[in-house]
């Protein structure tokens, strides 16, 4: 039998063989059905799930492309802010500023919270009239809090440079959680 390079062949594998290429699973069931339980999430939950996290796909659309990447925030008081370069990004969003946001903290496969925000999407810049001037200094500032260093020459990622705010509009939150977990054999 043909194994292919860096993993054995599927069919007659031994367990041994596979054990080496596989990550070790441990797969957790519901005991029983109705042991899963979904619920919408509060708002303070939500901020407060907002503010321990600082990584969330953005998803943002020109035409009749969508796109997901994922993005690093800081989310203050009904923004978040954060920062990215100059690219096809900036491009779509230059024309189409409506945006969801999803960040997420999953434990298993049936307890997972999850965050989605509908927002729209303003690029900062640092001149120009003074509140613009102020917003820019202030995500510089929030941003630097995640990123130490950023936007000066010990900036890890120099060429992230364009700074922006959502504004959150619709937000929802979702939660599952399992009341009784077990290994399966």
């Amino acid at each position: 039998m043909t194994k292919a390079k860096g993993s054995p062949a599927r069919a007659g594998a031994n367990e041994t063989d596979v054990a080496k290429y596989e990550p070790e699973v441990e797969w957790m069931w519901p005991a029983r059905h109705g042991d899963v339980t979904f619920r919408e999430m509060s708002r303070d939950e939500i901020e407060v799930m907002l503010q321990r996290n600082r990584v969330g796909r953005l998803a943002f659309s020109l035409h009749d492309r969508v796109d997901v990447q994922p993005i690093h925030y800081i989310y203050e008081r009904g923004w978040l802010y954060g920062r990215t370069s100059e690219g096809d990004k900036i491009t779509a969003l230059e024309h189409n500023q409506w945006v969801a946001l999803e960040v997420d903290e999953v434990t298993d496969l049936f307890d997972w919270r999850s965050i989605v925000i509908h927002g729209s999407f303003w690029i900062m810049h640092p001149r120009g009239s003074p509140r613009a001037e102020e917003l820019w200094m202030k995500a510089a500032e929030l941003v630097g809090k995640i990123v130490p260093g950023a936007l000066t020459e010990n900036d890890p990622v120099m060429f992230r440079q364009t700074l922006f705010r959502i504004a959150v509009g619709d937000v929802r939150g979702r939660e599952a959680t399992t009341q009784v977990k077990r290994t399966a054999d």
